[in-house]
């Protein structure tokens, strides 16, 4: 790698560069006209970053998440903590390490910012661990099918995540007084998280969930890891797909906190985006195990409503002293502290009485005859 790092940043820097000109940086004479083509294509930019590092990226993922479902998981069973552990902490390892790439390719100043939001995203994403653990309850999927579920939503997310950082991308180039809009509605909501109480989150109400249910032709009950059973000449979706589509709607909600606070960390799309898919790659395969601790971390919470009004309100403290843009390094080490210390602090302090949990119950549906009835715990939900 360190062999070719000078050459290929020499090569990015160019992209960028010649972006000013309309001159394809290309001086490579003896590679024929194909060559010459794809080098072209490969050192063009899409949303300010070359195509091949856009690739290099997307290579990666894509490959991670086809060796875990055809090697590591191609048959389904039960992970237990030591294999969550052990895998999160796989996907954690890679997530530092491209920290590197970003530190070799785009310099230190963007490798630290790469960092800040791949620790405010995955802290951010916490919350979602609960839900997940009640939309799991809610439709009976069993452990040995439930990794399955988060992997594909991974699919989803990539595809969201991009478009909404794609759109986010474009707004802010064009008007970038949206920023303080984004930082201001940061501010807003970690009051908000901070002072107002916790409520339950009700899966049964979640509206996508119940329009599937109306107009999808649905199974009776599980068929395994299956989401489509064919029956006679139709094919219909089990609990399998409903739980998949609810967990990917519930993290495009949970997105609209935390795409802007990125944004307000950073506003390359490049960082954002692979600092918001490494962060959800490890804290998914650390699920298994977050969702019977997450509880323990009660001051989470007040944590994660520090973070958010101190991202919001760097872009306020910059202009305030007349910086260029808030130093990312002490950024990544406030963020670090407070959600440190409100970890320590729930390791460490009494907590309140266990919220009792809520039977639901929902009538038949009027097609299947699908009757629920699920225990689900009381979890918090983000306001």
């Amino acid at each position: 790698m360190s062999k070719f790092a000078p050459y290929l940043r020499f090569r990015a820097i160019q992209a960028h560069a010649a972006r000013q000109t309309s001159l394809v940086p290309c001086s490579v004479s003896d590679i024929g006209a194909g060559g010459t083509q794809i080098m072209n294509l490969l050192l063009s930019e899409v949303m300010g970053e070359a195509v091949w590092m856009w690739g290099v990226f997307l290579t990666l993922v894509l490959a991670l998440l086809a060796f875990d479902l055809g090697v590591l998981h191609r048959r389904p069973h039960e992970i237990g903590t030591r294999e969550s552990l052990l895998l999160s902490a796989f996907y954690i390892s890679l997530g530092l390490l491209f920290s590197l790439w970003i530190w070799l390719m785009l310099g230190a100043r963007e490798a630290a910012m790469y960092l800040t939001g791949f620790v405010v995203e995955k802290s951010l994403s916490l919350d979602n661990v609960f839900v997940i653990a009640v939309i799991f309850s809610f439709f009976a999927i069993p452990k040995q099918y439930q990794h399955r579920v988060l992997i594909y939503g991974i699919l989803g997310v990539i595809v969201l995540r991009g478009l909404m950082i794609g759109a986010g991308t474009a707004i802010v180039s064009r008007f970038e007084w949206v920023l303080y809009l984004f930082a201001a509605f940061l501010v807003f909501t970690g009051v908000k998280m901070l002072f107002n109480c916790e409520r339950e989150y009700d899966v049964a109400a979640n509206p996508v969930q119940r329009m599937l249910r109306k107009w999808l032709p649905l199974t009776a009950s599980l068929h395994g890891d299956r989401f489509f059973v064919r029956s006679g000449s139709r094919f219909l979706a089990t609990p399998l797909l409903l739980a998949l589509v609810t967990v990917e709607f519930t993290d495009l909600i949970f997105a609209v906190d935390s795409i802007p606070a990125i944004f307000s960390i950073t506003t390359d799309p490049y960082i954002v985006y692979t600092s918001n898919i490494f962060a959800i790659l490890g804290l998914r395969a650390l699920y298994f195990v977050l969702a019977v601790m997450m509880d323990r971390f009660t001051y989470l919470k007040y944590a994660l409503s520090l973070v958010l009004v101190f991202i919001g309100s760097k872009i306020f403290v910059a202009d305030l002293f007349d910086w260029e843009k808030f130093p990312p390094s002490l950024s990544l080490a406030i963020t670090l502290l407070l959600i440190c210390g409100g970890m320590l602090i729930s390791l460490f302090v009494p907590r309140a009485s266990t919220p009792q949990p809520t039977v639901i119950d929902l009538p038949p549906h009027p097609t299947t005859g699908i009757s629920i009835c699920r225990t689900v715990p009381k979890v918090p939900r983000r306001s």
